[in-house]
């Protein structure tokens, strides 16, 4: 009986878990328009649990979607030792979903322009990026769907801060520096905890990266602890963050291209939602408007 009950309840979690992140990915697709009718959708499948995570929701999707898309899978080989090259295939194969691995020696190129001991991120990224580009190109991809998630968004929006001193992170949805794609993230609104969880229930056959990701001096690393760290010791300040990614008033920021305050003046009028002269939205009391208190002069001391 304890048997039983057991993997009742792991049935009901997964159930829920199903129903959470394909909710989350169906609307970060509604919110910004990722998926349209007649789509051909190029899955970029890593073999890590975030990207057999994207694939995963996606062909679940289609099958009840009120729209029409196609999913293609492409695996980026990129040479480095020990990569089990036969894993992906043969799991593709078993899905029969269309698939295509593409073979090119990046890690050489990595290995021998990158120092020891420096980080091979960028290098790494950029050569990934032209590769795969060149290849949604000859599928005739319309879009480009990556596989990084809620948390990998807001470490971004950190990095880019702490060390890039810019207001930036990986958008949802993005065109490419040469025009040609788009680029969507539907996994956007997922949180990284969760797909663990997910790939774990899928037994997704998830291949460790050992080019960039797993390297100790990775200021993308020690972000991602950090955010572990908050997550544990503040419950929802995640969430509060991630919200704010969505809720900008540039009106109390200080980038004069967003906003003019060269040319302001007093209009005599308040001015609109946001751009008055409070700087930090606390909680609301209420029954207290949260208009500017005048006082009189007679009530100001001598």
């Amino acid at each position: 009986m304890t048997t039983y009950k057991a993997a009742h309840k792991a049935e009901f979690e997964a159930n829920k878990l199903s129903k959470f992140l394909h909710r989350m990915v169906g609307k970060a697709i509604g919110d910004y328009n990722m998926i349209e009718n007649g789509d051909r959708v190029m899955v970029c499948l890593s073999g890590g649990k975030d990207s057999h995570s994207l694939l995963d929701i996606l062909l679940q999707m289609r099958e009840k979607a009120p729209i029409d898309f196609e999913v293609i899978a492409v695996n980026l080989d990129q040479k480095q030792p020990g990569f089990p090259a036969d894993v992906l295939p043969a799991y593709l194969e078993k899905l029969g979903v269309p698939y295509r691995i593409v073979e090119e020696d990046t890690y050489s190129i990595v290995k021998r322009v990158v120092p020891e001991g420096k980080t091979t991120c960028g290098l790494c990224s950029r050569l990934r990026r032209g590769v795969l580009y060149r290849v949604a190109s000859e599928l005739g991809a319309t879009k480009i769907a990556l596989g990084h998630h809620r948390d990998d968004i807001l470490a971004t929006l950190f990095l880019n801060l702490f060390f890039g001193g810019k207001l930036k992170t990986m958008p949802p949805k993005l065109v490419t520096d040469d025009g040609k794609h788009i680029v969507i993230r539907p996994l956007a609104y997922c949180p990284e905890k969760d797909l663990v969880e997910w790939a774990r229930i899928r037994e997704f056959p998830v291949i460790p990266c050992n080019l960039c990701g797993s390297q100790p001096n990775l200021q993308r690393q020690q972000i991602a602890a950090m955010l572990r760290d908050w997550d544990k010791r503040f419950p929802g300040r995640i969430e509060t963050m991630f919200r704010g990614l969505s809720n900008v008033v540039p009106s109390h920021l200080m980038d004069a291209r967003l906003y003019d305050f060269a040319g302001l003046k007093p209009s005599g009028r308040p001015p609109p939602d946001g751009d008055g002269d409070i700087a930090f939205d606390d909680e609301a009391i209420e029954g207290v408007s949260p208009q500017v208190i005048e006082f009189s002069s007679r009530g100001i001391p001598s």
